[in-house]
């Protein structure tokens, strides 16, 4: 049993791997093919940039109110909020004891961080030019920083959430995340501080990015990750409070006319009953023998008996008559 858990693991874990390598590789691979088309200056992506770009200043220089509502979605998905975010997760897991979680969380923010730098630095694109610009950015423009930490932002935390939410909030993390990035990357476009292939290029640099920091940490501390999971979800599991009900139930009032009510067998009541004044006193039997109509009144109970036992009407009443 031990071996096929240890089995199912093992291949779980090499899953896990495999995903991870085929999106770092995969990423790096479309990455590659549009820096190379991007540095080689391929004519129809040149063209379909300055086209893009051209008509997207026109109309922002003609809608002033749209064009501050961009640039202000466009500075709350910044590269510093986004890089606060997973600060901030990676600080609160760090405290909950998710340590190897927390470190990837921040291995995903400043390695992203330095291969954004790297990659711009690297390409040294020039950003789209204006006489009369509507926003400004600094350094190279391939990849877009915004588009790539945005990317990687919204991707762990949407892990994080991945197995504390069902398949609803699964679904809905997803559309949430995607509108995110989109939006931001539209922003950078809209505002013209960078060319549209400059969008993507950042998307799949942040691919890159994710895949390789989730390998080499899986690598370096194999399952790490996974207990980690399962440690947050089991810190931040709903507490239910206990109720304790009493065992001993409290003593049901008495019914005085209750044949069950507790303590109406108690032998202290019947002799209480029996030495009631007037129950047994002398000359009770006597009193009741000489009392006039006594024997009629006994006469009558004896044919409610007769009555009750099934005699004829008048069989009670002949021994009174033949006495009389």
């Amino acid at each position: 049993m031990h071996l096929t858990n240890r089995t199912n693991s093992v291949t779980a874990r090499h899953r896990s791997l495999l995903r991870d390598a085929a999106l770092a590789v995969g990423c790096a691979a479309l990455f590659g093919v549009l820096a190379a088309l991007v540095t080689s200056h391929w004519r129809p992506l040149e063209r379909f940039d300055q086209e893009w770009v051209g008509e997207l200043h026109t109309y922002a220089r003609g809608h002033r109110i749209w064009t501050a509502a961009v640039q202000t979605l466009s500075d709350i998905g910044g590269t510093v909020t986004m890089r606060a975010l997973l600060g901030l997760a990676a600080a609160w897991l760090w405290l909950i004891g998710a340590r190897v979680l927390a470190g990837w969380v921040a291995a995903q923010a400043l390695v992203g961080w330095g291969a954004q730098w790297a990659l711009k630095l690297a390409f040294d694109r020039r950003r789209p030019a204006f006489t009369d610009p509507v926003s400004h950015a600094g350094g190279p423009a391939f990849p877009s920083g915004h588009a790539m930490t945005s990317a990687i932002t919204c991707a762990v935390l949407v892990g994080l959430l991945w197995y504390r939410v069902h398949r609803r909030g699964r679904t809905a993390a997803c559309v949430v995340a995607a509108a995110t990035v989109l939006t931001i990357g539209w922003t950078r476009i809209a505002l013209g501080v960078h060319w549209p292939s400059d969008v993507p290029a950042g998307w799949l640099a942040a691919g890159v990015v994710l895949g390789t920091v989730t390998a080499v940490i899986e690598l370096w501390r194999p399952g790490a990750l996974a207990r980690d999971v399962r440690r947050v979800n089991w810190r931040t599991r709903p507490r239910v409070q206990r109720v304790i009900v009493p065992s001993v139930r409290p003593p049901r009032t008495a019914d005085p006319l209750d044949d069950d009510a507790p303590g109406n067998d108690d032998p202290r009541n019947d002799a209480a009953g029996n030495d009631a004044p007037g129950s047994d006193a002398p000359g009770n039997d006597a009193l009741g023998d000489a009392a006039p109509g006594g024997d009629a009144r006994g006469s009558g109970a004896a044919r409610g008996d007769a009555r009750r036992d099934g005699a004829p009407r008048g069989a009670a009443d002949r021994p009174d008559r033949a006495a009389s």
